[in-house]
């Protein structure tokens, strides 16, 4: 994960509700989230480091489900 500035973690029940899973994949300007096969959600890693940190998946998401984890101080 070197050069990653932040992480990206998404509650198990949340991931796999398919509405929710539409709205990160609509909501997020930079393509960190996709629906899998099954409709659950994908992290896409190799775009965590273009996050610009704009809350939208947080604000999408049920309190607590997204969590963007900063890496650095």
């Amino acid at each position: 994960m070197a050069g990653m500035f932040i992480d990206v973690k998404v509650d198990a029940t949340a991931a796999r509700q398919t509405e929710l899973v539409k709205k990160l994949v609509e909501v997020c300007p930079v393509g960190i989230f996709a629906q899998a096969d099954g409709g659950t959600l994908r992290i896409v890693e190799e775009n965590l480091d273009e996050c610009v940190l704009c809350d939208l998946c947080i604000e999408a998401a049920p309190k607590g489900a997204v969590k963007v984890i900063k890496l650095y101080e």
